[in-house]
């Protein structure tokens, strides 16, 4: 296994989780979960935080004993062998990785552009910064992982300010008949609204992929999956409260995209929102970077194992060609689609991914030490939500089944002519025990 030369911690490893988390799911979708769960769209993302924590055991114990750059790619692989199954999984969880990419992305270029628009989102300026962005994240990943950590410590510091601030001052200021339970809506609606709450966590993945970079993953990687799910969930239940502690949901649901700049305004003014404003880029920003290096290892994983073209796992500069092409098509995607269907899609799909890991890895409890009893609730629970997200998704919009079996037929196609054409590439195991 190759180890790097510019090794990544603790603390890191938990600023890029945060920092994938923390990102365009809390900012710009926390409008749209209050449309369907209202003034209890907290205990949606105690939901949330729990599948996410019972998944991320689950991975935690995987990469302490299969550390790997490629994180899932390598846990299918040891679970069921490779073949075309668990190759169209895994071009599945790249797509999906990539589309939601491409949605932080668009969502970065619409906050720049409110900026410099007076409001109006201008839909080129828009487009520059979403593709500056990508750019400019690709140019620090290049310079290889210590940059990508030193960034993500930076921003998830400055974020984590910006909103423990919100959540405190809100929390103290708040009004308590707003988060009375008369004012929920019906139960099942705050099941629903995980659909959109669990997009705000699903970036934990990320911190599996910096499992070849760790010094010491079986003992680290685990921690750091815990403690960032955790931190995040807190978080995430302390700025509900403070939001809809201090606004009626209706206005919540009117601010939509600035819902929580929105809640700034009466304890801090219109600073405030400016702040909180500022704060909703750097963290859209940091979720880039980090997604950004979680892909280029899932690419080079996936050439190295002779499931995607060779030329993913090319060097370049401190990183891999994977990384340029990933970021090609991130900018791609942000330019010519509505992404907010799709994205919807895809996390729907990483669930599902996911389900099919914790699965496997009930195969190699043995190995991994890992309770067959927490895993089998990690499957419960994210076929559970996938399956509700899909139900509610369905009710907006019916050409989701289509965009789903699409998206699974161009992977096994894909993977098939791979193997059908190129031939498979054998990976190379070394055994280091």
């Amino acid at each position: 296994m190759h180890k790097s030369q510019q090794p990544i911690g603790l603390w890191s490893a938990v600023a890029m989780g945060i920092g994938a988390m923390v990102g365009a799911g809390i900012f710009a979708l926390l409008g749209e979960a209050s449309v369907i769960s209202g003034s209890a769209v907290y205990l949606s993302f105690i939901i949330g935080g729990l599948i996410a924590l019972f998944s991320g055991y689950s991975l935690g114990k995987l990469g302490a004993r299969y550390p790997s750059a490629g994180g899932i790619v390598e846990y299918l692989t040891q679970a069921w062998g490779s073949g075309l199954f668990t190759g169209t999984m895994s071009i599945v969880l790249y797509v999906a990785a990539v589309v939601s990419l491409s949605l932080i992305a668009r969502a970065f270029g619409n906050y720049a552009a409110t900026f410099f628009s007076d409001g109006e989102r201008t839909p080129l300026l828009s487009h520059g910064f979403a593709v500056g962005i990508v750019v400019f994240f690709v140019l620090v990943n290049l310079r290889g992982a210590r940059d990508v950590a030193v960034w993500e410590r930076l921003t998830v510091a400055f974020k984590f300010l910006v909103l423990c601030g919100l959540a405190i001052a809100g929390i103290l200021n708040l009004k308590p008949e707003l988060l009375s339970p008369q004012n929920y809506p019906p139960v099942p609606d705050i099941f629903f609204s995980l659909a959109i709450t669990f997009f705000a966590y699903e970036g934990f993945r990320v911190i599996t992929n910096t499992a070849e970079d760790m010094p010491d993953p079986a003992r680290t990687l685990p921690r750091a999956m815990v403690l960032a799910i955790l931190l995040v969930m807190l978080l995430y239940v302390a700025v509900a409260f403070a939001v809809f502690g201090n606004l009626p949901t209706d206005r919540v649901i009117a601010a939509r995209d600035s819902a929580l700049a929105e809640a700034a305004l009466p304890v801090f003014g219109h600073i405030g929102y400016s702040i909180v404003a500022l704060t909703a880029l750097v963290a859209t920003a940091s979720a880039i970077n980090a997604n950004l290096y979680a892909v280029t290892n899932v690419t080079y994983q996936l050439a190295r194992d002779g499931e995607l073209p060779a030329v993913y796992g090319q060097p370049i500069g401190h990183s891999r060609e994977g990384l340029v092409i990933s970021g090609l098509l991130v900018i791609v995607l942000s330019l010519l689609f509505d992404l907010t269907q799709i994205a919807a899609t895809g996390s729907i799909l990483i669930l599902a991914v996911h389900a099919i890991t914790h699965t496997g890895h009930l195969r190699l409890v043995r190995e991994t030490g890992a309770s067959p009893g927490l895993l089998v609730l990690a499957i419960v629970l994210s076929v559970g939500a996938s399956l509700l997200a899909l139900f509610y998704i369905m009710g907006q919009s019916r050409g989701v089944i289509g965009i789903l079996v699409g998206t699974v037929a161009v992977a096994a196609l894909t993977e098939f002519s791979l193997q059908r054409f190129h031939g498979k590439a054998l990976k190379k195991r070394v055994d280091s025990d």
